[in-house]
């Protein structure tokens, strides 16, 4: 019968095979800076409840778990519920459930989905319920509130990152956007001359949007030139977060007297609708059938807005 073999003495001359390498394990915890202090938040959060529609996409495109999230986005969703289609499907694959919307922040409904983070803050009146209900939220869980002045997506994507442990992921989705403007610019014959952009909401007022803010700041990006309608309005009172104010129908043609346009329904009448209005028929911009409709996403755009945005320019100007 063979025998075993015996264990043989390693050779001097041979190399132990290295042990696979492992990476290294998400810390449990973290500290991150907000407005409302130092916050201790998860390491590697597997339950985040967002507060804001606003901000859901960010999370959704960085493949972060959402148990619920509110689905109000300005001038797509409202009360009556249902995920906004640019992030739909993918709330859908993961189970997300909508958090009652109202007037008042659901904080039972906040507190039913179980989360070991919460996101909030941003832009409209979801950030308004956020730090209302603040200390009672941060009793659930640990609490993260997107300061209001954060308003270019790039921003706001950055510190839903931080909050969510998914920093790593930012430079992917900030690249991707800077190719698609590079390759848009490309692509598009700008028109010439100023541009003004208009809101449609449903009180029916008119509402222009400041050349800095995130919608003529990406149009920039490609060629266009926001016209300085704050200048032109004598610095009015902005409202929100300074992406917008109301003009007089007796001072609209002395604001609004740029060559081009785009108006965005948020809810509003529709471009057609306002060309029929004489207040709006009667600026250079429709006079000259140089007036365009931008989607309502693109107004204050996450980053699949932002996408958006420039798909819609070049499908406009585009050869």
């Amino acid at each position: 019968m063979a025998l075993p073999l015996e264990p043989q003495p390693a050779s001097s001359s041979a190399a132990e095979p290295a042990a696979p390498a492992s990476a290294p394990a998400a810390p449990a915890t973290r500290t991150i800076s907000t407005e409302q202090g130092e916050i201790t938040v998860p390491g590697d959060p597997q339950r985040i409840v967002v507060l804001s529609g606003g901000l859901a996409g960010y999370l959704f495109a960085l493949d972060a778990p959402v148990v619920a999230t509110d689905t109000r986005v300005l001038g797509v969703t409202d009360l009556e519920g249902g995920f906004p289609p640019s992030w739909a499907a993918r709330a859908r694959e993961q189970g997300t459930t909508a958090l009652p919307a109202g007037e008042q922040l659901n904080v039972e409904a906040v507190a039913a989905a179980q989360p070991d983070l919460i996101i909030g803050g941003g832009q409209g009146i979801t950030a308004v319920q956020a730090q209302e209900d603040y200390d009672a939220l941060s009793a659930i869980a640990p609490t993260v509130l997107v300061p209001a002045r954060t308003t270019a997506w790039q921003d706001q994507l950055e510190a839903v990152a931080e909050a969510a442990g998914r920093s790593g992921d930012v430079e992917r989705l900030t690249g991707a956007y800077e190719e698609e403007v590079a390759a848009v610019a490309a692509a598009i014959t700008p028109p010439e001359g100023a541009t003004v952009f208009l809101l449609s909401l449903p009180n029916g007022k008119p509402y222009l949007v400041p050349a800095d803010a995130a919608l003529p700041a990406l149009t920039a990006e490609v060629g266009l030139t926001p016209d300085d309608v704050v200048t032109k309005a004598g610095d009015p009172q902005l409202y929100g977060s300074g992406d917008s104010f109301e003009v007089g129908p007796e001072l609209l043609a002395g604001v609004a007297d740029a060559p081009n346009a785009f108006v965005i329904d948020l809810g509003g009448r529709g471009l057609e609708e306002l060309k029929a209005d004489p207040l709006y028929a009667a600026l250079p911009s429709f006079a000259a059938g140089r007036v365009w409709e931008l989607p309502a996403t693109s107004y204050r755009p996450d980053h699949d807005g932002a996408l958006g945005a420039l798909r819609a320019l070049e499908e406009l100007f585009g050869a």
